[in-house]
């Protein structure tokens, strides 16, 4: 026993006390066990503290053992593709985590890391599998707090995720609006200008040579300096991209649109998000929540 009864960093104690056996039956996880299986729980598991901002286990590392939070709180995180961290929960007094990997033996799926001084149960897995084989009602507790985390997670799931812009704008296109896109892009390239800018030294050369050096014998189709086909066809061309350059115009507007609606949509749910997390936090009276 340490003296004084505090628990230092790392220290391991069995649970043994009448103060231990209070705090597994106050859990929801246990508290439909009978007194002898909770005596049984109590000398199985053992104490473990950490300090804030200390890593309790990271996301990709064996499971070894599962944790019910006695005192504090622990941060459950991953990384996306961004490598930032996200938040999945926060787990107060009587929550447990770590029962995933535990359970089917593979990796950890997140981080957990202590956001203040607190103070965890750990049941290592060899015999939370015995106790869970012993005392099978326990397991009912398990399958409901992997419901309520898995609940959470798709609640959590369905605020955070924002939709891509440009998806989104392409569902909303008509089969003319993508034909317009696939003109407009064309004539938008330095390909078309290369087109057109052969075609124009090729059409004018060809006829102003055939016009003026009389030598070659060449016919002019279209003599200079009128150049009346030419003109002709250029105007065509561009009677019939000016409505197509106003349609990709305004197609641009209505893409610039959806992506301020998300937008839009995004700060909303961070606003509810940061409105219950006050409300819990009792930051804010309840009666701005509702």
């Amino acid at each position: 026993m340490v003296e004084g009864g505090e628990v230092p960093l790392g220290y391991h104690k069995p649970m043994t006390d009448s103060d231990e056996y209070l705090a597994l039956a106050a859990i929801p996880l246990f508290s439909n066990l009978s007194p002898p299986a909770l005596e049984h729980l109590a000398a199985l598991m053992v104490r473990v503290s950490y300090k804030a901002g200390q890593t309790i286990f990271l996301a990709q590392e064996p499971g070894d053992a599962l944790y019910v939070v006695g005192s504090g709180t622990v941060r459950i995180s991953v990384r996306d593709e961004d490598a930032n961290d996200v938040a999945l929960s926060e787990l107060e007094a009587g929550s447990f985590f770590g029962e995933m990997s535990v359970l089917d033996g593979g990796k950890r799926s997140a981080t957990a890391t202590a956001l203040v001084d607190s103070v965890l149960h750990r049941l290592e897995r060899e015999a939370f599998e015995g106790f869970l084989l012993e005392h099978p009602e326990s397991a009912v507790g398990v399958i409901r707090g992997l419901s309520a985390r898995l609940r959470q997670t798709n609640v959590l799931v369905s605020h955070r995720v924002a939709r891509n812009a440009n998806i989104v704008h392409g569902e909303r296109l008509t089969a003319l609006d993508r034909l317009a896109i696939a003109i407009t892009d064309k004539v938008g390239s330095i390909g078309f200008f290369l087109c057109i800018a052969g075609w124009t030294v090729l059409w004018t050369g060809y006829n102003i040579l055939a016009s003026e050096v009389t030598a070659l014998h060449w016919k002019a189709f279209d003599p200079f300096p009128a150049f009346v086909a030419y003109l002709l066809i250029s105007n065509v061309i561009q009677i019939l991209l000016m409505p197509l350059i106003m349609v990709g115009q305004n197609l641009q507007t209505r893409h610039s649109e959806t992506r301020a609606e998300l937008d839009f949509e995004v700060n909303q749910k961070a606003e509810k998000e940061i409105m219950t997390s006050s409300c819990i936090s009792n930051e804010i009276p309840i009666s701005c929540c509702s």
